[in-house]
This record gives structure tokens, sequence and C-alpha cells, in this order.
């Protein structure tokens, strides 16, 4: 009787051997992310808040592999790479480079859209830019599954302008977007697209006098060095979404899914959280260690009112005039 169960034993695992299509161990997933910076940037940070609640909800052993220090190219090529399903799986990457994909989407990061960090809070939290990021799905297939950002983005400067007369011809850096060349020239500005990685070099050279991002790259890029001069016109506040390939996802078991727009809501809210708390705290080291002066700028309700038929123009050619008329009524 003994020898009839062995012989059988071993029959049923030679046969489970034998079968092509039963699976015995799988390896677990991995999944690509790609940063333009090191680990100590807040978005590098936020992406490895994202991978450890993927972990914590989905309970199962999954592998993350962060490709670092642009290694894989810079934010456009990211979005590129999550597009087409391939190389990159999730990355933060700013609006200004989902423009080839959806008119709309500099729209989420436009300058001169929100007056304070709490207006800006407000925007987030009522998820006003659901309509564009439906879109960013459906043509880029790459979904937004949360919104890093908050720092309030000022002009660095190899010249100091503390008013609009002196900003007059200043020539300065600007993302892709058409929408940043657009409000910049209305200021009086002479704005120039160039890669991101190319600015420093670019102010080194005079080739532009000038750039303009939030403290945290300011500090990681080591534009204070070039631009020392931070002018306070505090224009516009990051929105950085946090992407994920909609090919990739499609391929992931139900459950992984959920775990990943989940960890995806609540890592933006922490990206947000830490970049905002962060961003005062960045520029006050810089200025206390002499390497950055804050030039304060007393213009700042003519530079905006400069703008208005700009960005209300902009909103209309775009089909965003509800979202921007959403966004105008809040009160807080």
């Amino acid at each position: 009787m003994e020898r009839r169960a062995l012989l059988g034993g071993i029959a049923a695992a030679s046969g489970l051997l034998a079968a092509p299509n039963v699976v015995i161990a799988q390896a677990p997933i991995t999944l690509n992310g790609a940063s333009q910076f090191n680990d100590e940037h807040v978005f590098n940070r936020c992406m490895t808040r994202f991978e450890e609640l993927v972990k914590q909800y989905y309970g199962r052993p999954i592998n993350f592999v962060m490709h670092k220090n642009s290694s894989l190219g810079l934010e456009k090529q990211f979005f590129e790479y999550m597009s087409a399903g391939r190389a990159v799986d999730y990355a933060i990457v700013s609006p200004a480079h989902m423009s080839t994909f959806s008119r709309a989407a500099p729209f989420i990061d436009a300058p001169f859209l929100f007056r304070d960090l709490a207006h800006w809070n407000t925007v987030l939290d009522q998820d006003l830019f659901k309509p564009v990021a439906d879109e960013v799905a459906r043509r880029a297939r790459v979904e937004l599954i949360g919104y890093a950002g908050g720092g309030i983005r000022n002009i660095f400067s190899s010249r100091p302008a503390r008013n609009m007369a002196e900003l007059r011809g200043l020539r300065v850096r600007v993302q892709g977007a058409p929408i940043w060349s657009r409000t910049f020239q209305a200021i009086g500005m002479a704005p120039q697209v160039i890669a991101y990685n190319e600015v420093y070099n670019a102010i080194q050279n005079n080739v532009i006098e000038a750039g303009e991002n939030e403290a945290a790259g300011v500090e990681q890029m080591r534009f204070f060095e070039v631009g020392p001069n931070l002018l306070m016109t505090q224009h516009a506040i990051t929105i950085r979404p946090l992407c994920f390939s909609s090919q990739t996802l499609a391929r992931l078991p139900r459950e992984l899914q959920e775990a990943i727009r989940r960890a995806g809501r609540e890592a933006g809210v922490f990206g947000r959280q830490t970049e905002s708390q962060e961003d005062e705290q960045k520029v006050a080291a810089l200025e206390a260690a002499g390497r950055l002066r804050r030039i304060p700028f007393t213009e700042r309700a003519q530079m905006n009112a400069a703008v208005l038929p700009v960005m209300a123009a902009y909103a209309r050619e775009i089909d965003a005039e509800g979202i921007q008329t959403r966004i105008n009524a809040i009160t807080s």
C-alpha cells in the first residue's frame, strides 16, 4: 500500500512537470522608475514613498528599480517611454512634456494660475484637472495617478530685477509649452526654450541670463552658482504628476493595479506636503550660506495683470475655459 502511494505521488509529480501550462513558481513582478535627480531630491523621495505603499497595499513580492540621475534621459523621454509601454513604467513628469499628446496638459502647471498655496491645494483636492488627466490617459496611454509638486517658482538670474522695467528684455529659459513663452513675453522678458540640463552652461556662457525654478531644482542643479539673484516673482506653484504607463498597468494583476492607484494618490499628497514645507527652508539655507540673494519683486500685481489676457486666450484655445473658471471661482 505504501509502495503504491509512493509510485502514485511520483507519477503525479511527473505529470505536473510534463504539463506545459502549469506554472510551478513565478518570479516577482519588476517595475522600472526613472528620475533626473538623486535620492535627496523630493521627487525621488516621493517615488520611494510610492514604492513602499504599493508593497504595503499589494502584500505580495514585487521589485522596483529606480533609474536615477538622468540615466534614462530626461522627463520628456520618460513620458515617451511610458506612452510606448517600454523601459519606464512610472516617473514624475512636468505637464509641459505631455503637450505632444494633449494640448491641455500644460494647463495643469501653467504660470499665473494659482493665487497661493491654499488656492493650489483646494484645486488639487477638488480634482479639477480630471478632464485633462482623462485626455492624457486616452491619447498618451499614461495615467496620472497622483499629483506631487508644491514648490513656488521664482526667477534665478545673473542680474537683479525688482520691477517690470528691470525685467524687460531679460533672456530667461522657459519650459517648452507655448503658454510659458507667451506669458513671459507679455511681461516684457525674452523667453527661450532650452533643455533643462543645459541651463547652467547657457547662463555661464551668457547665452541666457536667467531661468525659473522652485527651490528644490535651484539647489539640486546648483543654479545659484550662475544665477545668484532670486527674483521673488512667485509666478507659479508646481504640479508634478506621478505618471504610470497604461500598457504596463493593463498587464498587471487587478489587485496590484488597485494598489498602484491608491499608492499613487497618497504618494502625491506626501510629495506636495514635503516640497511645500521644504521650499522656504531651502531658500533660507542657501541665503544664509551666502549662495543666493533674495530680490523682492515690487510689481507682482502689475505682472499678473499683464498676463491675464494671455491666460484667458490660452484657456479658450485648448478648451480649458471651464476648468479656468472653476479655478478662479475658488475663494479659499
